[in-house]
């Protein structure tokens, strides 16, 4: 009598009991090619003039550089805020990794009105999409 994998009985029952396993240590742990969720791990605000910050912020897990860069226009969106002011422009982000933590230093300048430039940032309406996509602020 042959197996159902062309093979004798025993050889069968083992192949069958081999792919069994295998199936199911295929489903525990993180899946080939998954990162780890992101975390963000912290901002510091450095006022550098009247109308000029810094941003540093830190994160682990990171899928993309836009990912710092989206924390850090955060951070931006809400210190403008927190600041009595309404928008925001973007000035530049360096980021870099270190050992598995992100890094960004972000520059904004922030002001009551519309700023002149390509890259501004209207701080209430960035600030509820933040809070929409789960990305903390200051």
């Amino acid at each position: 009598m042959r197996g159902g994998l062309g093979g004798p009985p025993a050889l069968s029952g083992l192949c069958a009991v081999a792919l069994a396993v295998s199936a199911c240590q295929a489903g525990e742990g993180p899946r080939p090619g998954t990162a780890p969720p992101a975390t963000y791990d912290g901002v510091e605000t450095r006022l550098l003039d009247d109308d000029l910050v810094n941003f540093q912020v830190r994160m682990t897990g990171v899928a993309t550089r836009d990912d710092v860069e989206n924390y850090a226009r955060c951070a931006a969106a809400r210190y403008t805020l927190i600041r009595g002011f309404g928008f925001a422009r973007h000035v530049r982000t360096n980021v870099q990794e270190q050992g598995g933590v992100w890094i960004g230093d972000a520059v904004y300048t922030i002001s009551p009105a519309l700023p002149r430039g390509m890259q501004t940032l209207d701080a209430e309406v960035v600030a509820a999409a933040c809070a929409d996509q789960g990305i903390p602020t200051v």
